[in-house]
């Protein structure tokens, strides 16, 4: 049995289930600390299993970029970038904004490194030079830090042997390597790097509440965190990698409306209490945005599934002739009409509209017909809009509808048919639940001729490699997505390949 849990702005929602089958479902509002909320919707499965029958649990947390976004709760972080003496007009951190720059304390290191794209040395490391930075990282207090070496997607020796240097001078400092966060483009992968580096302190401490969380309810069986691709990570992984958890929970959303319509080539519309989140799945797994990404402002290239939210869910407010952005969250079931309160929201009209039998139904009666059927008409139009951005053919796409105010939703254009499954309002915690193990590989390559099938099967058999060494069952691992992208303004037929490969996780591991 597995228990998948996901964490969203208004609900915490966990399931358990066995195989295919979703044994128990429960529902728990958010708290501040997140985990409490964990805690509840945990204890709501009790009745269903006994703790020794549990085998994993899964976990879609909002932890980390709440964290960013806000500006708190940062560890005091550095970016040493080993490059000299190329790279020097654009320094580390020179396109963050200046608050968040200075949440982290902002210091940054030019030093002497790197390679080009076909591992040629650009200059030597200067060890002395590291230890004077080592030394500088002590006296300003730095907790931890992200090294970021030119081309380090073909040699990662130099962040390897810059770390080594780095520790000796200071044992406890907390480090985080480009070449495991991010992908090609030097700025937008230290900048990756760099919020990792940040998250790494509330990583720890995050991982140990959350331990804490399950062991409170006597379950032992070992953790593991969404990542953005649809994939997990085990809680060691989790704390050096607290960045691969930013878009868990649409992810996870996708993935489990995929599993409950048995449908993996459609479009996923996630509407929750505060957003609707779309997506497009193939072969299974989340369309990824093939740009750069922004987080606060920042400008990052790590793996992102291609979702596009909109501030519309069942506690989206309701005023002046509009729906959202701004929602009432977590404190629905105090404020919304419905359930006593004075705030009029988009779950009250779909209740004054026959769509849901939540609350006190007589508290929204007197809402006038014509202003509900026009306010739900608003609501989808604009659903309907994005989906039509999220198309990349003039083709109507399936639609498969989850989360807990799908009721929202009841027509779209450009769908060509639209499929509320069983358990859709868990489709998160559902996605959590089955997520697979994974393993890619993201490089560039020098194909001789002759050579290209060679190369493209040897980072295929890398991915399965990676993936089973992440935890995957050997016999279960599959190969979802290969690309090859010629660079054509690099000399010797030179190519950035990327495979992924997934597979089901290993009983006990």
């Amino acid at each position: 049995m597995h228990i998948g849990i996901d964490v969203g702005g208004t609900n915490t929602d966990a399931v358990l289930v066995h195989g295919r089958t979703v044994l128990a479902a429960s529902k728990a509002t958010t708290t501040a600390d997140v985990t409490g909320g964990i805690v509840a919707a945990v204890s709501g499965l009790r009745h269903a299993f006994e703790p020794r029958q549990v085998t994993a649990v899964m976990i879609g947390t909002t932890h980390f970029v709440n964290a960013v976004v806000e500006g708190r709760n940062l560890a005091r972080t550095a970016a040493v970038r080993l490059g000299l003496p190329a790279t020097t007009a654009l320094p580390p951190f020179v396109d963050w904004p200046q608050p968040l720059r200075e949440a982290i304390g902002g210091h940054a290191y030019l030093c002497h490194g790197g390679h080009e794209y076909d591992g040629r040395v650009i200059s030597p490391l200067d060890e002395d030079e590291l230890r004077a930075v080592a030394a500088d990282l002590v006296a300003r207090n730095v907790e931890s830090v992200a090294i970021s070496s030119v081309f380090s997607l073909v040699s990662n020796e130099f962040e390897r042997r810059a770390a080594e240097i780095l520790t000796e001078e200071n044992p406890g400092l907390l480090v985080s390597f480009s070449h495991e966060i991010g992908r090609l483009g030097l700025l937008e992968r230290e900048n990756a790097t760099i919020i990792n580096a940040a998250l790494r302190v509330l990583a720890g401490q995050i991982a140990d509440g959350l331990v804490e969380s399950l062991t409170a309810q006597g379950v032992d069986a070992p953790l593991y965190l969404s990542q953005n691709d649809g994939t997990l990570m085990d809680l060691d992984h989790a704390r050096r990698h607290p960045v691969a958890t930013f878009a868990s929970g649409p992810t996870n959303s996708m993935r489990g409306g995929a599993f409950l319509s048995g449908t993996d080539d459609c479009a996923v519309i996630d509407v929750g209490g505060t957003t609707t989140d779309i997506g497009v799945l193939h072969n299974g797994f989340p369309r990824e945005v093939s740009s750069e990404v922004l987080i606060n402002g920042v400008r990052t290239n790590f793996r992102m599934p291609d979702v596009l939210s909109a501030g519309l869910g069942g506690g989206s407010v309701v005023r002046d002739g509009r729906t959202g952005p701004d929602s009432v969250g977590f404190r629905l079931a105090t404020e919304a009409l419905v359930f006593g309160g004075d705030t009029l929201t988009a779950t009250d009209v779909a209740v004054a509209a026959g769509l849901a039998e939540i609350g006190d139904p007589s508290r929204v009666r007197h809402l006038d017909r014509t202003f509900v059927r026009q306010t739900l008409d608003q609501i989808n139009a604009k659903i309907a809009e994005r989906l039509d951005r999220m198309r990349t053919s003039p083709e109507p796409l399936p639609v498969v509808l989850v989360g807990g105010a799908g009721f929202l939703v009841q027509r779209l254009e450009g769908a060509s048919k639209i499929v509320r499954p069983e358990h859709h309002a868990f489709a998160g915690a559902i996605g959590a639940a089955i997520a697979q193990v994974g393993g890619e590989v993201d490089r560039v390559f020098t194909m001789a001729p002759g050579t290209r099938d060679e190369v493209l099967d040897g980072a295929r058999q890398e991915a399965v490699d990676r993936a089973v060494a992440a935890g995957a069952r050997a016999g279960s691992v599959r190969i979802v997505e290969v690309e090859e992208i010629p660079l054509a303004y690099l000399p010797g037929n030179a190519s950035r390949v990327r495979a992924r490969a997934v597979g089901d996780l290993l009983p006990g591991h």
